[in-house]
């Protein structure tokens, strides 16, 4: 089962590295991640005034750094990367438009 990581567009169109991080990655300690019945609240909760974002499709099995199942927003659980993700985790990526 993969794994997904919403990125603002701009952003992931200024990444070129072999490891994907984020700013806020040390107070929080993890990258958040959704299952994908869970992506479409994501949007919904965080990214409504996004235009467009890039939602990166994540292979667990080739992670480098630990993923937690862990309850989070509603306790409903999700993914948490304690860590980069490797690039070469990384299966797919999906542009989407958010509605207005």
């Amino acid at each position: 089962m993969h794994i997904y990581h919403v990125v603002p567009e701009g952003l992931w169109k200024s990444f070129h590295g072999s490891v994907f991080e984020i700013e806020n990655q040390d107070a929080e300690g993890f990258i958040h991640c959704s299952f994908a019945e869970q992506i479409d609240g994501v949007l919904k909760r965080y990214y409504s005034d996004a235009k467009r974002v890039v939602i990166l499709e994540i292979d667990p099995s080739k992670l480098k750094s630990k993923l937690v199942i862990e309850s989070s927003t509603g306790g409903e659980n999700y993914p948490h990367v304690y860590g980069p993700i490797n690039i070469d985790a990384v299966v797919g990526v999906q542009k989407r438009e958010i509605a207005e």
